[in-house]
C-alpha cells in the first residue's frame, strides 16, 4: 500500500511538473490578469476618490512608488515633478519596452452618485471647483500597476527590459509650469535605457467593454492655441466714423478664420478645425473699443495642413484688418503635436489583441480631432495608442456621458481586457524582437 500511494503521488507531482512546463506565457498572463480583476478595481476607486490636479499628484505617486518597489521593480520618482517610473529587467537581452499610464484629474465637479464619489474641492483658475477623474486617467493608472504585477511575476521570462512610465499633467500643467510628457521627454525618460517602442492606451465611456479601436497614423489631433488681438480707433458709439471699429473687424476676422478650412485645405486628406472660444472687448453700450482679444484652439491632423492653416490665419487676420483701417496682432501656441501611430508597429501589434478581445472587437476609428500629450513620446519613438472600451452597459454611444463631464462614467469591468492587452504587447514585441537593435 505504501508503495502504491508513493507511485500515485510521484506520478501526480509528475503530471503537475508537466504540465506547469508546458503553460505557456499567454495563458500565465491571462490567469494572473483574472486573479488581479477585483484588485485593478480596488486601486481604482480609491483614484477615483482621490483624485488629484496635474504636477500636485502627490498621493498617487506615492501609492504607485510603494507597489513598483514592493515587487522589486527599480524605482525612480520626482520625474517631471510628480512622475513615476518604473525599470523591470528581463532575465534575457532584448528591446526596452514602455508603457505610458497618466494620472491626473480635471477641475470638474462629479455628479455621478457612487459610493467612491469625488468630494475633493480645490481653487483653479481663482474659482472653487471640484476635482474628478472625468477622463479615465484613473483607471489607467489602475491597469498599469496590474500590468507591473503580472509582468514582475514572469521576470525571468522576459527578452528584454520593460519602463513603466507614470505620466503627471497630461491635461496641462498649472499656468506658469511645464509638465505631462513633454517635460518627461526633456528630461530623458526614454533613455537610460534607451526605449525602442512605446505602448498605451486611453479608456472611452462612448466605446462598448471588450472592444478596442485603433487607427494607423494620425489618430489624434495636434492642438495649438490662437490668440489674436484687434486695435481699432476708440470713439463714440454715435459717431462711429470718426473712429475703427475692433469689433466689427474682429467678426470680419472670425468669419475669415472658417473659409481657411473650408476653402483653403484638402478636406479629403484630413480634417481640420479652427474655433474661436472667446472674444472679450468694450465696456460700455455707446463706446467703440479701442482693442478686441480673441482666443481659439487648432486642430490639424497632417503636417502640411498644420503648418498651411498658421500661415493662413496670420494671412487672413493681419490682412482685414488693414483693410479696415486696424491692425491684428496673431500669436499661436503649439502644445501638441499629432497623435501618430508608427504603421509598421501598429500592424505588427493587432494580431495580438485581435487574439485577446477578438477579430470583430478590435476596429478602426476615425481620426479624432481631441488630442494627447502620448504624441511627444511618439516623436521619439515608435509608439502605438489606443482606445479601450468602457462603455457602462445598456447604454448607447449618444446616451454615454463624454469624457470631461461631471456625469462621466465608466464600467470597471473593461479595465481588465486593458491588463491583458498591455502585458500581450509587451511579451509579443520582445518575443518578436529577441534582440535589441
Amino acid at each position: 500500500m505504501k508503495n502504491v500511494s508513493f507511485s500515485v503521488l510521484f506520478a501526480n507531482f509528475l503530471f503537475v511538473v508537466t504540465a506547469s512546463a508546458q503553460t505557456s506565457i499567454p495563458e500565465i498572463i491571462d490567469k494572473r490578469s483574472n486573479d488581479l480583476e477585483n484588485k485593478v478595481i480596488d486601486w481604482r476607486r480609491d483614484f477615483h476618490q482621490h483624485p488629484e490636479l496635474g504636477n500636485r499628484e502627490f498621493r498617487t505617486a506615492k501609492i504607485i512608488e510603494n507597489h513598483l518597489k514592493s515587487l522589486g521593480i527599480e524605482v525612480i520618482t520626482g520625474v517631471a515633478h510628480t512622475g513615476v517610473v518604473g525599470v523591470l529587467k528581463g532575465a534575457k537581452p532584448g528591446p526596452v519596452v514602455a508603457l505610458r499610464a497618466d494620472m491626473d484629474g480635471l477641475p470638474v465637479t462629479e455628479r455621478v452618485d457612487i459610493p467612491f464619489k469625488s468630494t475633493v474641492t480645490t481653487e483653479y483658475n481663482g474659482q472653487k471647483t471640484g476635482v474628478m477623474h472625468a477622463c479615465g486617467h484613473d483607471t489607467h493608472v489602475s491597469i498599469l500597476l496590474a500590468v507591473a504585477e503580472v509582468l514582475a511575476g514572469i521576470q525571468k521570462d522576459l527578452n528584454g527590459t520593460v519602463k513603466f512610465i507614470f505620466q503627471p499633467a497630461e491635461e496641462g500643467a498649472p499656468d506658469g509650469e511645464e509638465g505631462g510628457a513633454k517635460l518627461m521627454v526633456k528630461e530623458n525618460v526614454l533613455k537610460n535605457p534607451d526605449v525602442d517602442v512605446i505602448f498605451g492606451l486611453h479608456i472611452n465611456s462612448q466605446t462598448e467593454v471588450g472592444s478596442i479601436k485603433y487607427r494607423p497614423g494620425a489618430t489624434m489631433a495636434a492642438v495649438d492655441w490662437l490668440s489674436i488681438d484687434v486695435k481699432g480707433k476708440q470713439t463714440h458709439g454715435a459717431a462711429p466714423w470718426s473712429g475703427v471699429d475692433p469689433i466689427v473687424t474682429s467678426a470680419q476676422i472670425i468669419t475669415g478664420l472658417q473659409t481657411i478650412v473650408s476653402r483653403n485645405l484638402e478636406l479629403t486628406t484630413a480634417p481640420a478645425v479652427i474655433t474661436i472660444g472667446a472674444i472679450h472687448g468694450g465696456i460700455r453700450q455707446n463706446i467703440i473699443p479701442e482693442e478686441v482679444k480673441m482666443i481659439g484652439t487648432i486642430r490639424t491632423l497632417d503636417e502640411a495642413m498644420h503648418q498651411k492653416v498658421h500661415t493662413r490665419i496670420r494671412e487672413v487676420a493681419t490682412n482685414i484688418a488693414e483693410s479696415a483701417g486696424a491692425t491684428a496682432d496673431v500669436k499661436i501656441d503649439v502644445l501638441y503635436p499629432i497623435t501618430y501611430n508608427d504603421p509598421t508597429l501598429t500592424e505588427e501589434m493587432i494580431p495580438t489583441l485581435r487574439e485577446l478581445a477578438g477579430v470583430d472587437k478590435v476596429v478602426l476609428t476615425p481620426a479624432q480631432t481631441g488630442a494627447e500629450d502620448f504624441s511627444f513620446f511618439q516623436e521619439k519613438v515608435p509608439g502605438f495608442f489606443f482606445f479601450l472600451g468602457g462603455m457602462p452597459k445598456g447604454k448607447k454611444p449618444s446616451e454615454a456621458a463624454p469624457h470631461h463631464t461631471p456625469d462621466f462614467y465608466i464600467d470597471e469591468s473593461g479595465m481588465l481586457l486593458g491588463v491583458k492587452a498591455l502585458s500581450r504587447l509587451t511579451v509579443d514585441y520582445m518575443e518578436k524582437h529577441p534582440v535589441k537593435k
